[in-house]
């Protein structure tokens, strides 16, 4: 009955999400945050100075969770929610580890070795998306429509104050990128949203376009709580780095299936 109940509400292969698990997985997040945040003050590095790095890393996982979307990966637990994540965080977190011992041996900066080593292996995934088949014309007008969204936050860095903190206009752009890839996904192509709250907003307005606001203001805030209430650096850009990795994740997963769906 336990593993029933496991199976049923926390180690799925159905998509969606229930109020419950997502309390469950906040929780587990934040736990697992802490943590992280414990061995970057072990190491003594900066967790914000991975943000760039981690990017090929993220675009594999989410890629992963696409091709499975469309049925070129198989539907099994360690490439469904949550085993794809649990597998990404601890090879991760392996990775860093591994790269700040060969960057005192080979005197190669760390995050150059984890950047290099998320190269590797998103490769094969955008390799096999091409021949799969990609449509063109989405991505084009959903990187126009972000582009655009971004680079009006980025004109006002130096005028407004949170903004011009480091990092915080990288997380902003992040989950833009994700609200464009919801509504587009969702307005234009029928598309249904899978998290609870957005999906209770998006029904109260009758459209996904209601997740730039949404997105926006929620960032805004948990940026300005982080930076006037979380002095301590690693904790701060811990924190930061986390936020961005959420918005850029489920973004390029969303992103990466409609173009497949769509080819």
């Amino acid at each position: 009955m336990i593993l029933d109940f496991l199976e049923e509400n926390f180690f799925y292969l159905h998509p969606g999400y229930t109020v419950f698990n997502t309390i469950i997985f906040g929780i587990v997040l934040g736990v697992i945050i802490l943590c992280i945040i414990k061995i970057f003050d072990k190491i003594g590095k900066d967790p914000l100075e991975l943000m760039y790095p981690l990017i090929p890393i993220i675009i594999f996982g989410s890629t992963s969770r696409a091709l499975v979307d469309n049925n070129v990966y198989p539907r099994i637990h360690l490439l469904a929610t949550p085993g794809i994540y649990i597998f990404i965080g601890l090879l991760t977190i392996a990775l860093l580890l591994v790269s700040i011992i060969f960057e005192k041996y080979l005197k190669v900066k760390y995050y150059k070795i984890i950047f290099i080593t998320g190269l590797f292996v998103c490769i094969p995934n955008i390799i096999i998306m091409l021949n799969y088949g990609v449509n063109v014309e989405i991505i084009v007008f959903e990187m126009c429509l972000w582009a655009f969204i971004s680079t009006l936050f980025f004109i006002f860095k130096n005028k407004i104050k949170i903004l011009g903190e480091k990092g915080n206009l990288e997380v902003l752009s992040a989950h833009v990128f994700d609200a464009t890839s919801t509504f587009v996904a969702m307005d234009f192509f029928g598309y249904y949203e899978q998290h609870v709250l957005p999906t209770f907003m998006i029904n109260s307005f009758g459209t996904a376009l209601i997740m730039y606001p949404l997105k926006i203001i929620m960032i805004l805030v948990i940026l300005y709580v982080t930076d006037e209430y979380v002095k301590e650096v690693s904790s701060n850009h811990m924190i930061k780095l986390s936020v961005f990795i959420l918005g850029l994740a489920p973004g390029i997963r969303n992103f990466a299936t409609l173009v497949l769906s769509i080819s």
